[in-house]
């Protein structure tokens, strides 16, 4: 991926249902709910609430190599569904989990199945995309072959976790499967159409909010305009609400952001003190930094497969920090715990 300067950030857009009866997922599936993919020779135990102790339900996986490492790596995040624990940074969890390519030997994928969708545009190589498409050809099959290999892992897995010789199974709540697609940001403003249509988007915004966006984000930014719109303000008096929303007004559907050194995308006022908030890497010590975000689209995609189809979480996006150096131990089995920020949604508060 481009470096932190270059802000390249990818967008992460529902690709249509994960049907277990035409599709075969692994852990190089970008995707939402379901069982979590474990790499080979990761052994995880559901994670539990920090406030309530319950089994989290699997709320998204995303595959995401660093650009030459010899690693596989996933990031998986899970959240607590219980009603009092909604919004709470300690009922959400995130793990990476990484393993070498060498140990994951892949085959040749079965044409009676169909091959997952490509799940390499997360690493840091995704920037290559305007190179050959011969080149990009090639690489989409070799991560489907992987894929297929992984899948089949995963079905053994599964198999030998199945044989617990009777013991009771503890309800974990699974969350209805999606695929993740990928696009680049900075491909979504590229049709007239597509102007107009986030145009009408920002005019209604602000209508509601009696505020003009784009003076907003000049103020919030800094772009020199403070002092010309300083009496200019939204009625819930959030700025940063604002420029959250012009941000995303190209593509409002997407449910996740990603940008790995680079800015996060708050919904509200962080807190002064956030580099303090972020805390260093649990495995190593060392810094951590920026690498994905949820977002509000993301909220109505999280529906129980055993429910009536009302949404189980409810927040503003959810901001993922990650160890700088993505530190690894050699023959690990446990995943490494990474530090998530919860943001609510500022329109919820003013309804409490």
């Amino acid at each position: 991926m481009a470096s932190a300067a270059a802000e390249f950030t990818l967008i992460g857009l529902c690709d249509g249902e994960l049907d277990s009866k035409r599709h075969r997922s692994s852990y190089l599936t970008n995707k939402v709910g379901g069982q979590p993919d474990w790499l080979p020779g990761i052994s995880q135990p559901p994670p539990r609430c920090g406030r309530c102790g319950a089994a989290l339900a699997h709320v998204v996986q995303v595959y995401c190599p660093r650009d030459a490492s010899p690693y596989h790596r996933n990031l998986h995040l899970f959240a607590c569904s219980g009603a009092e624990c909604g919004g709470s940074s300690d009922s959400w969890r995130v793990l990476r989990s990484q393993c070498l390519e060498v140990e994951a030997t892949p085959c040749r994928p079965d044409p009676a199945r169909e091959a997952p969708l490509s799940a390499t545009d997360w690493c840091d190589a995704a920037d290559d995309w305007g190179v050959e498409e011969d080149w990009r050809g090639a690489r989409m099959e070799e991560s489907q072959a992987q894929a297929e290999a992984a899948a089949r892992q995963t079905d053994i897995s599964s198999q030998l976790q199945d044989l617990s010789l009777g013991a009771p199974q503890e309800d974990v709540p699974i969350l209805r499967p999606f695929f993740i697609s990928v696009v680049e940001e900075s491909d979504l403003g590229g049709g007239e159409d597509d102007l107009h249509h986030a145009q009408q988007l920002l005019r209604e915004y602000e209508r509601r909010e009696g505020v003009a966006v784009a003076q907003l984000d000049d103020k919030v930014g800094g772009g020199g305009g403070e002092e010309k719109y300083e009496k200019t303000e939204a009625r819930h008096g959030d700025a940063v609400f604002s420029r959250f929303m012009k941000r995303i007004s190209l593509c409002p559907q997407q449910i996740l952001r990603y940008c790995h050194g680079g800015k996060p995308l708050f919904i509200s006022k962080p807190p002064a003190n956030m580099a303090q908030v972020v805390s260093a890497c649990s495995s190593c010590g060392g810094p951590r930094s920026f690498e994905l975000q949820l977002m509000p689209a993301l909220v109505s995609l999280l529906q129980r497969t055993d429910a009536d189809g009302e949404a189980e979480l409810e927040f503003g996006t959810v901001l993922v920090y990650t160890c700088t150096k993505s530190c690894w131990a050699a023959g690990s089995q446990s995943a490494v715990e990474e530090f998530c920020f919860v943001q609510a949604d500022p329109d919820q508060q003013l309804f409490k």
